[in-house]
C-alpha cells in the first residue's frame, strides 16, 4: 500500500492519539468512580457511581478502545512503518487487542454491580470483592495504557 498523503496521515494520527487519550481519560474517571462506590458511606453516591460505570464503560471507554484499534490500524497500513514491519508496531497492536478484549470481559462485572445497585442500596460489604476487582482492573488499565512501547516514527514516515 501507498503511504498516505501528508494531510490524510496527519488526520489519521491525530483521531488516532486522541482516541487513546480518550480510552486512558476515560479509564481513570471509571477508576475515580469505582474508588467512590467501594468508600462511599452515601448510598446515592454509590448507587450513583455504578450505574455511571456502567454507561462511561458501554458509552465512552468501548467506543475509544474500538477506535483506538481502528485507527492504529489505519495508521499503521497507510504509513511506510506498516503493520507487521517492526516490533513496537505489533506490540502495540498486540497491547491494544488484548486491553479491548480484556475491556469487554471486564464490562460483565460492570453490569452487575450496576444493576444491584438499580434494585436496592448496596450494604457494607456486599459484592466487597467485585468492587475491589473494579478497582485493582481499572487500576491496571491505567498502567498499562501509560506504559505503551514508545512510537519510533520520524519524519522518514511520510
Amino acid at each position: 500500500m501507498t503511504p498516505f498523503p501528508p494531510r490524510l496521515r496527519k488526520l489519521t494520527l491525530t483521531l488516532h492519539v486522541t482516541s487513546s487519550v480518550g480510552w486512558l481519560g476515560a479509564v481513570a474517571a471509571f477508576l475515580a468512580l469505582a474508588v467512590a462506590g467501594l468508600t462511599s458511606t452515601s448510598p446515592q453516591t454509590v448507587r450513583g457511581a455504578y450505574l455511571a460505570m456502567d454507561v462511561i464503560g458501554w458509552y465512552v471507554i468501548v467506543p475509544f478502545s474500538v477506535a483506538s484499534l481502528l485507527t492504529g490500524l489505519v495508521q499503521s497500513l497507510g504509513t511506510v512503518w506498516g503493520l507487521l514491519r517492526h516490533y513496537w508496531v505489533i506490540a502495540k497492536l498486540l497491547i491494544t487487542v488484548g486491553a479491548t478484549v480484556l475491556l469487554l470481559v471486564h464490562m460483565q462485572p460492570v453490569g452487575h454491580l450496576a444493576d444491584a445497585a438499580a434494585r436496592a442500596a448496596l450494604a457494607d460489604g456486599e459484592l466487597q470483592g467485585m468492587r475491589i476487582q473494579l478497582i485493582a482492573d481499572a487500576a491496571a488499565a491505567c498502567w498499562c495504557c501509560s506504559r505503551r512501547p514508545p512510537c519510533r516514527c520520524s519524519s522518514r514516515a511520510g
